[in-house]
């Protein structure tokens, strides 16, 4: 199973969401593949946020060997589930899609909810990671289904 966690720049949800659902994941021992990228192209290349790099850190979480990417177009064969983290991703993301079926690989991470973008705000980091980490605990519990 392979699996994208997409976020705006690629430097502070999605390296979490990646991070966290790769460290359960070989805790699992499941032969899956994550990765992360961003709607935006503004950070391609660079290491996730190090508020980001930090609060996994604090977790036993490792995203230092992450490089931003950019959304393309070919991820949709590439990968078989494309969770984003708000609405504007969604559109982003949906909007590059040729077909129902592409779309159809896109989904909320959240259920009910989006987020929240942490960049701005410092004391969000922490908050945001654990919201993460319940999420992926989840998605493996139903994707293993």
């Amino acid at each position: 199973m392979k699996i994208l966690m997409v976020c705006l720049g690629n430097i502070c949800r999605s390296p979490l969401a990646h991070g966290v659902m790769q460290h359960l994941v070989e805790q699992e021992g499941l032969d899956w593949e994550i990765d992360s990228a961003g709607t935006g192209d503004w950070h391609v290349g660079h290491q996730p946020d190090k508020r980001s790099i930090a609060v996994a850190k604090k977790y036993g979480v490792d995203i230092t060997q992450q490089r931003a990417q950019w959304f393309q177009r070919d991820f949709f064969e590439r990968y078989d589930h494309i969770y984003v983290m708000d609405n504007n991703n969604f559109r982003d993301v949906t909007g590059l899609a040729e077909c129902d079926e592409d779309r159809a690989k896109v989904r909320m991470f959240l259920l009910k909810d989006i987020v929240p973008d942490p960049y701005f705000d410092e004391n969000q980091f922490e908050p945001v990671y654990h919201m993460i980490e319940k999420r992926c605990r989840e998605l493996i519990r139903e994707l293993r289904k």
